[in-house]
């Protein structure tokens, strides 16, 4: 599976690539297993982000505060994420990104071991807020250093195994989290990320090459890329789909008892199933994915997502289409943004960091709007029609991505249409 050559190339560099010699790319070494690590880095990631979730109550407890309180601790590292992504850029300048990304991962260790020796509620929150740095500052990379790392017409595999880290955590975070906070403990819980992510950490640093930012390359910030109407566009796109597929994923548990007539274990099944569903989708995706049929993905996974979403509303009492309607809306959810991802790698290829950092941004203010408004809409409405309001917000992301960015493929795809070269 990994390169057995890639361990004796930890000492070389790894220049960030400049569009005048794209091309050249081409032939340099691939460094799989440094992807692989990465995969496991972000595995850890999202597990951190969202294993509270399933350890609210106890932590609640533990600490005398509400859970409203905790939730609040929870959500903070979203709000750091978000702001280290916007300004990535200016946080990291010209440091080596191999030093970036092994700092961030020992960030990650520092939180997990704040967080679960945390005596008070304000060290929670530091805990979470430096988590939210960490995420923030290497999901707003991923896609930069994956195009350095592997050749170009395998940078769709490369997030694929990325993004793999990712799906396999929203698979086990929950159910793992619940498991082991029953055995040892939350404090515990959290106590077993830092040697995750230690090992995370020994096997960037094993893989990683020097990622050392080029001398002639000038970042033009996160902010300035807002002048480019194919990037808008596609980030319009990308707001309504994960708007969408929180507006429902949100508030899936809540379907899932009141229709469905779940009990707990068969919904700890169900959850299971779209958790591996997702898996799958993002090995597969990254196989499939060409310059070709890219923008046709971009447009066909959400609207299979928007018709899930009225399917439910429909079929929702039956245990087997529910079940069927959820795998087949996990693939598809978990593969739609390695899309995503891709089409970033290919608008600004000369920008990939700070649109890395717009898009996570992006990404993050859909999220909290989708949930909340979603939230609005569920205890007006109910749930059925809180899932409708999803399958419209999906709908208008499949619409924007089939009309707005085919319209553009040309400039997103043609390399002439690339910003040439500074002096």
């Amino acid at each position: 599976m990994f390169e057995t050559q890639e361990a004796s190339m930890v000492g070389q560099t790894v220049t960030a690539p400049s569009t005048s010699a794209a091309t050249d790319d081409a032939d340099a070494p691939s460094h799989w297993s440094a992807v692989y690590a990465l995969a496991l880095c972000s595995f850890v990631l999202v597990a951190s982000e969202f294993m509270p979730i399933s350890l609210l109550s106890p932590i609640a407890q533990t600490l005398k505060l509400s859970p409203g309180h905790v939730g609040q601790a929870i959500a903070v590292s979203g709000f750091f994420a978000l702001g280290t992504s916007l300004f990535v850029t200016t946080l990291f300048g010209r440091i080596d990104r191999r030093r970036v990304l092994l700092g961030l991962t020992l960030l990650l260790m520092v939180s997990g071991a704040i967080v679960a020796l945390a005596p008070t509620f304000t060290i929670l929150l530091v805990g979470r807020a430096l988590l939210g740095v960490a995420i923030g500052g290497f999901w707003s990379m991923s896609a930069a250093i994956a195009m350095r790392l592997v050749a170009p017409d395998a940078v769709p595999k490369a997030l694929a195994v990325v993004n793999g880290g990712n799906a396999l955590a929203s698979v086990l975070a929950a159910p793992l989290g619940s498991f082991l906070g029953g055995m040892i403990g939350w404090r515990g819980t959290f106590l077993c990320i830092v040697p995750i992510g230690a090992i995370a950490f020994i096997w960037q640093f094993a893989t990683l090459p020097s990622l050392a930012v080029a001398g002639g390359a000038r970042g033009s910030g996160v902010l300035s890329l807002l002048r480019r109407p194919v990037l808008v566009a596609g980030l319009i796109g990308v707001s309504l789909f994960f708007a969408g597929q929180f507006a429902l994923f949100t508030y899936l548990r809540p379907f899932l008892e009141q229709v469905t007539h779940l009990d707990v274990s068969m919904l700890s099944i169900m959850l299971l199933v779209v958790g591996a569903a997702g898996f799958i989708g993002t090995m597969v995706i990254g196989r499939v994915l060409d310059e070709r049929r890219l923008p046709i993905v971009l447009a066909v996974l959400p609207a299979i997502m928007a018709a899930i979403a009225v399917a439910l509303t429909i079929f929702g009492g039956s245990v087997p289409a529910t079940m069927a309607l959820l795998a087949l809306w996990g693939f598809a959810g978990t593969a739609a943004p390695v899309a995503w991802w891709t089409w970033l790698s290919r608008t600004v290829p000369d920008e990939a960091e700070a649109g890395g950092g717009l898009m996570v941004a992006v990404i993050q203010l859909a999220i909290g709007l989708g949930s909340t408004i979603g939230g609005v809409v569920f205890d007006a409405m109910g749930v059925e029609p809180e899932f409708l309001g999803s399958a419209a917000l999906l709908a208008l992301a499949a619409f924007t991505a089939f009309f707005v960015m085919r319209s553009h493929a040309v400039a997103v795809f043609c390399a002439d249409c690339r910003p040439a070269p500074g002096p």
